[in-house]
């Protein structure tokens, strides 16, 4: 059975080789809640682990679109409805003299829904994880690779999950509690 106060297992690999390994073995195995913690980006790790595309892209655009959209409508507001200057016979709505503003509210927008976008999918901010109570964790900057399948995952079962974990032949295996 599954300790309330734990977050998952982690097991604690020498090479990015065998944690590909490992995380490939995992996911034919039925684990779908895990992740992996490495010194430096490791494509094949992400691949792995079957991480999708992400709809950061996709806010972003609206960000844009709805920034682009918003100048448009502050100057149109401004030059036709509220304040109506006639400068030299030209018309009220010069979709040309509104470009500039345009442009900077798109990329205002953009930049903000990006920002917020990205902190807001990774869960951040997040002071403190789970996983840093795991042993020898700290060495997940330096020089070891780390699996943990979380006890989220429905095939999750302690004395199962180590066994299968000790099974990859990884350096350590330990808890990780919440």
């Amino acid at each position: 059975m599954t300790d309330p106060r734990s977050y998952g297992m982690v097991a604690e690999f020498t090479n990015v080789t065998d944690l590909v390994r490992a995380i490939e073995a995992s996911r034919e195995a039925g684990y779908r809640r895990m992740d992996a913690y490495t010194p430096f980006p490791v494509e094949e790790v992400s691949e792995a682990l079957g991480h999708h595309r992400s709809v950061l892209p996709m806010l972003v655009l609206i960000g844009g679109l709805v920034g682009a959209a918003g100048g448009y409508a502050l100057q149109y507001w401004t030059s036709v409805v509220d304040y109506p200057l006639n400068v030299g016979g030209r018309p009220y709505n010069s979709v040309i003299a509104f470009i500039p503003v345009m442009f900077e509210t798109t990329i205002l927008v953009a930049a903000l829904c990006a920002v917020f976008g990205m902190l807001a999918l990774n869960g951040l901010p997040m002071p403190h994880h789970p996983i840093f109570n795991a042993q020898n964790f700290a060495l997940a900057s330096r020089d070891r690779f780390f699996l943990c399948i979380e006890a989220t995952d429905p095939l999750f079962d302690d004395g199962e999950t180590r066994a299968f974990l000790e099974g990859l032949e990884p350096h350590a295996v330990s808890d990780v509690d919440a």
